[in-house]
């Protein structure tokens, strides 16, 4: 975990994964995938989105930190191996074991292969499992079980491939096994690794790396207010299009500092936040 996330430099569970804030994940609620997308690609992480989910809730916003699951189409030797030590350590059913360690503010992130038929290892018992520790949804490329229950547990917030009625591994068919918990794991085009933050919403998710997350979410609550501003200037007739869509003069820019410190307890970023904003300055 230290090696494969050697960017990181602040707080960290027992275990090594990344710690991002938990005010940076409140602040990440507000950040589109435009503003990640643009951040990430110039920092030169150019395939961390992924889209065409359906989702329970399309209309909230998922945020938290990923806790990593990978399974892959089951081989006997394999499987055995790797359940026999399970069930030294006490543990039973695979599909349950990276929810055993699931705490709040986590996204479980499963990386079920795709699996249609015959592939849910999630139903709505390890759905309400899921949000009794993380008070958060899941982001699971694969089927889902039970979806009527899944949706009944409120705010589930979830993104997943499919929806089919069977389940996994029945008497007979073993068509799935665990390989990995907490390791890199690829979702669609994206590799995951756990403490990524992930953003949930529109119909797509983006998963940012922890190093990213403070970045992402400044930069993002820097073109809300300069998005706001440009917007009010135009209706205004201040400024014309063509100024504020382009780079601006320096004495526009001067107008918006201003701006900023007329409107502190007015606009959407908080007044502390804004102050940090103007501090540092750079543009």
């Amino acid at each position: 975990m230290l090696f494969l996330t050697q960017e990181w430099k602040g707080e960290r569970y027992e275990d090594g994964r990344p710690k991002v804030p938990d005010g940076i994940l409140e602040r990440m609620k507000s950040v589109t995938h435009e503003e990640a997308w643009a951040v990430m690609r110039n920092a030169g992480y150019k395939y961390q989105y992924a889209d065409g989910w359906q989702v329970i809730n399309p209309d909230s916003v998922l945020v938290g930190r990923a806790v990593t699951a990978t399974f892959m189409p089951g081989r006997p030797d394999i499987h055995t191996a790797i359940d026999e030590r399970g069930k030294k350590e006490g543990k039973r059913g695979q599909n349950t074991w990276p929810v055993d360690i699931l705490i709040k503010d986590d996204v479980y992130v499963a990386d079920q292969f795709g699996i249609h038929l015959n592939g849910p290892t999630i139903g709505d018992n390890v759905g309400n499992a899921i949000f009794s520790k993380t008070g958060k949804g899941i982001v699971y490329d694969g089927a889902l079980r039970d979806i009527v229950g899944l949706k009944e547990i409120g705010s589930f917030t979830s993104f997943f491939t499919s929806y089919h009625p069977s389940h996994h591994n029945q008497q007979g068919d073993l068509n799935t096994m665990l390989i990995g918990i907490n390791k890199p794991t690829r979702i669609r085009q994206v590799t995951v690794m756990a403490g990524d933050v992930v953003l949930g919403r529109d119909g797509g998710v983006s998963f940012i790396p922890p190093h990213l997350a403070e970045r992402v979410v400044v930069t993002s609550e820097i073109v809300r207010l300069r998005d706001m501003f440009g917007h009010e200037r135009i209706k205004a007739g201040i400024y014309t299009a063509g100024q504020i869509d382009t780079r601006w003069a320096d004495e526009i820019e001067r107008d918006f500092s201003q701006w900023l410190n007329d409107h502190i307890d007015e606009l959407p970023v908080p007044r502390e936040q804004i102050q940090e904003i103007l501090k540092n300055r750079t543009w």
